[in-house]
């Protein structure tokens, strides 16, 4: 049976759910056995494959960035699961949206009650150009597996992993996926 091409992806949060997935632990050794791991925060690629099999995403969508990452990796991949509250419902990264636009976003962050001198960074990349609104995943893209929690705790991430890995649909269970 052939490995499954396997990758990770951050977008708009905090990091989390990629520090719950590497708290796999000795799991990411069998992972690695049966997957091949073609793209990740946590290796050297720096583009994204085509054929990926599946593909955690993490994070919201909060920039232009974000937003073509997102697309590309529909693309190319064949089953995309969202990872995280931020990928699920925007959480902490769409805390911004009741601010308004963008550009009132970036005044705030950097004309008001600034201790320092203000102004907006100018220089490329320095500021990524900002959606007006943060959204999850399934606002940009159809999503084949959602995983809740802020971070999903390891356990249910193995048991999604698992499930994809034996080539069965996800279906996870327990107060972590239970909303409101």
């Amino acid at each position: 049976m052939a490995r499954l091409r396997f990758a990770t992806v951050w977008l708009g949060g905090c990091s989390g759910c990629h520090m719950s997935f590497l708290d796999l632990d000795e799991f990411l050794i069998e992972l690695a056995e049966r997957a091949e791991i073609v793209y990740s925060p946590i290796i050297d690629t720096k583009e994204y494959p085509d054929g990926v099999d599946v593909v955690l995403v993490e994070g919201a969508i909060a920039n232009e960035e974000n937003l073509a990452m997102i697309r590309k990796v529909r693309d190319r991949s064949r089953m995309l699961v969202a990872h995280g509250d931020c990928a699920v419902t925007g959480n902490v990264t769409a805390l911004r949206n009741p601010l308004g636009r963008a550009a009132t976003v970036l005044e705030r962050s950097y004309l008001e009650d600034v201790d320092g001198v203000p102004g907006i960074p100018s220089e490329p990349g320095i500021v990524p150009v900002l959606l007006d609104r943060v959204m999850p995943i399934h606002a940009v893209v159809p999503v084949d597996v959602f995983i809740p929690g802020c971070p999903p705790s390891a356990a249910k991430i193995r048991e999604a992993i698992e499930q994809l890995l034996d080539g069965r649909q996800v279906q996870l269970s327990g107060r972590d996926l239970k909303f409101g």
